[in-house]
This record gives C-alpha cells, structure tokens and sequence, in this order.
C-alpha cells in the first residue's frame, strides 16, 4: 500500500486588511465576519470542490496564533460543524507561532506515512482584525524569570529582530524596500484565481479578491516611511542598528484563512483524484530568540540533507516575508535565485494571518510549481520563539 503523502488540493480565502477604523471597530474587508465563519466557508468550498465525503475525513487539523476571544478552543472543530459537515469529524488546533498551519501540514503528511490517517483537512485561520496579535499575553508576562534572566537584558519584539537580521547580514535600506516593491509587483501581476474561494459577509456581498496588494508601491514612496521600531531606550541598547524595518517593508497585518486536501497516494487513488503534489521532506530547528527569525537557515539545512537535494534542484522557494530582512538573508545564506524566491509575491504584499500563513505559503506552492513547471517546492516559516520549519514538495 502507498503511505506517500499527497496533496490533493489547496485553497484560502482573499485576504483583507486586518485594520482597525478611526472609530475603534475592525475596519477591513473581511472584519465583520467571525473566524470561524471564515474558516467554515473555506473547508466547506475544498470538500465542495473536490466532491469527497466529508465523512470519511479522519482528523481537521487547524493553526492559530491568537486562541483568545472568537478564536479560542477547538476553532477548527466550530467551523467544521458551522460548514454543516459531519460531527463524527475531530479535529485539533496547532500552535507553532506563525508556522502553525504549516506545522498542521506537516503532522497531517506524517500521520499519513505512519498509517494512522488516510485523510486529513489542514487549514489554518487568523482574523486580526477581531482578534489583535499578542493577544493571548496582554498584561502576562509569557517567559518566567529563568528566560528572562538566560536572556537579560531581554528578549526583543520580532521587529527589532528584523533590524538586528538586517544589521548582521549588511542589507541596507535600499535593499528592503527594493524588495518590498518586488513583493507587491509579483503579487500583482500573479493569477490566483485557482486557489482564491470567494467569501460571503454577513450582508449578503461576497469578496473575491485579495484587498491588500499595493499595485503602485514604488521604492521612492518606501523610502518616505519612518522605522517602525525605534524607540530611544532600544536604540542605546543596540546603537549598531540604522532602524530601516518600516511598515513598507514588513508583512502586513490580516485576516485570512487556507485549507489543504491531504490524503495517502493509495486513498487518492481508490478514489480516483489525481494528486497535485506530494510531501517529500520534513524538517524543525530552533536558533537564538533574541535574533529570532534566522532558524528558517538551519530548518532548511535540515530538510535539505534529509531529503539529498540540493538549493539549486529546488524550483520554488516560499520564505515567508514577515520582514523583507528575513527572505533577503535566507537567500544569501544559501546563494538563492531570486527569481524563484516568493515569485508570486509573499506577506508583504498579501498580508501574514499568523495561523494561516503556512497553509497559504502551501497553496501559493502548489499552484506556483504548476504555473512554471517546476519539479520542487521548498517552503519555510520563522516563528516566534526562534524557531522555524521546512518542507519540501514535488510536483505531480
């Protein structure tokens, strides 16, 4: 019996500014609706489209960040059965940090090789808009004092990280913003109509279209936005830093959801569905938490020697862009191609819904080796905490 790990299909919902309006209440395109509607109407539009028996899916294994509010408990469970799908269905929420849908994927494959599944729906959901990042730790203190005192004089937001990335691996200013316009003009000029499901409001109006792409992003119009990130104290703390991290040129706060079709090449084929692609490499690794988002090197080291490829065999590299420092230093690491680096734009330009990242950057992966022909598939995620996974796919 082929255990293969296989992906049948992948799917997410436009994306929309996860803002707030001047009133106080969420402002973006997708703000009124509740999370778990959103979710539900994804998962609802894969099973729908693919037209397998939702009853036969033996787990639901869903990423979120923020499990707080409308988001809290079994998320994926809620929007399983508000989709109006079998309650006989389970399903678990992954926390990794903005790989946790990813990390749902990978746990999902795995389960499948090891035989204990032979149908999985991944996906993964943030809205934070409702729901605003950090969340969970408002007024708590989430380190305990033997982190702190390991890492006194204190760990640092990812947006300082970004700068401290920048700083180490010589990217100046010039060179983040350069990448940012990059990011927006890929994403506009990509097709996403395959993966892209339209979404129903509570009003009736249905989205269909990503809400965030800047289609006139200029370098000259990045360069006129002050750093994010620096405050006086940060800056006597770390005074090598230049402060270049700016909104422009950082992933763009959202809500979204993706869902991913995962079933054994055996159950894919007894079913007659044609597999789009299969898992072929697995990896995790973790690197310093102050500097935070560089284990996204030593993830694909791993995945790399695990599997026996190479950077040049792989076709299609998705390194999630939560600050453009982040693929800018990956790609020098492994002397990477950039015309393979994210060439349907990434977070900057479509925005980074924390717990549906993974699940996205998966469909943007499956679809972007299908348009250019590609063999091979890398896709990886930094994480809070200074962690990160890879995965490797082939194209079938």
């Amino acid at each position: 019996m082929n255990r293969t790990a296989v992906i049948i299909d992948a799917v997410r919902s436009p994306l929309g500014k996860g803002r707030r309006a001047k009133d106080g209440r969420p402002g973006g395109a997708l703000s009124e609706l509740h999370p778990v509607e959103l979710l539900g109407q994804v998962m609802r539009a894969l099973i729908d489209r693919n037209g397998i028996d939702p009853g036969q899916v033996d787990d639901v294994i869903v990423g979120c960040v923020s499990q707080v509010g409308e988001q809290s408990g079994p998320v994926g469970r809620w929007a399983w059965l508000g989709a109006g799908l079998p309650d006989h269905v389970p399903s678990t929420t992954v926390h990794r940090a903005c790989g946790s849908s990813q990390q749902a994927a990978d746990f999902a494959a795995q389960g499948i090789i090891a035989g204990v599944y032979d149908i999985v729906v991944v996906a993964g959901v943030e809205s934070m808009s409702r729901i605003p990042m950090l969340s969970a730790r408002i007024g708590q203190d989430p380190y305990g004092p033997s982190v702190s005192d390991r890492y006194a004089p204190g760990l640092v937001s990812q947006g300082v990280s970004a700068e401290i990335v920048a700083h180490r691996w010589k990217l100046d200013r010039q060179a983040l913003d350069e990448y940012a316009a990059r990011s927006h003009r890929c994403a506009a000029a990509a097709d996403f109509s395959r993966e892209i499901v339209p979404v129903t409001l509570p009003d009736g109006t249905t989205v269909a279209a990503d809400e965030t792409i800047r289609r006139g992003t200029t370098v000259e119009g990045l360069a006129t936005l002050p750093s994010s990130f620096r405050t006086d104290e940060l800056a006597a703390r770390f005074p090598e830093l230049s402060w270049k991290v700016t909104a422009g040129n950082s992933s763009q706060i959202t809500d979204g959801a993706a869902a991913v079709l995962i079933m054994s090449a055996h159950c894919a084929e007894r079913l007659g569905l044609q597999p789009r692609a299969a898992f072929r490499g697995f990896a995790v690794a973790g690197d310093d938490p102050v500097t935070m988002l560089t284990a996204p090197l030593p993830a694909t080291e791993k995945v790399l020697a695990r599997t026996g490829l190479t950077i040049d065999r792989i076709d299609h590299y998705e390194v999630n862009e939560a600050f453009a420092s982040v693929p800018l230093a990956w790609r020098r690491h492994f002397a990477a191609d950039l015309a393979r680096l994210n060439p349907r734009g990434g977070a900057i330009a479509l925005g980074h819904p924390l717990g549906a990242s993974g699940a996205r950057l998966l469909t943007s992966l499956v679809n972007g080796l299908e348009e250019s022909g590609g063999r091979y598939g890398l896709q990886t995620v930094c994480e809070a905490g200074g962690m990160a996974n890879a995965t490797i796919i082939e194209r079938i």
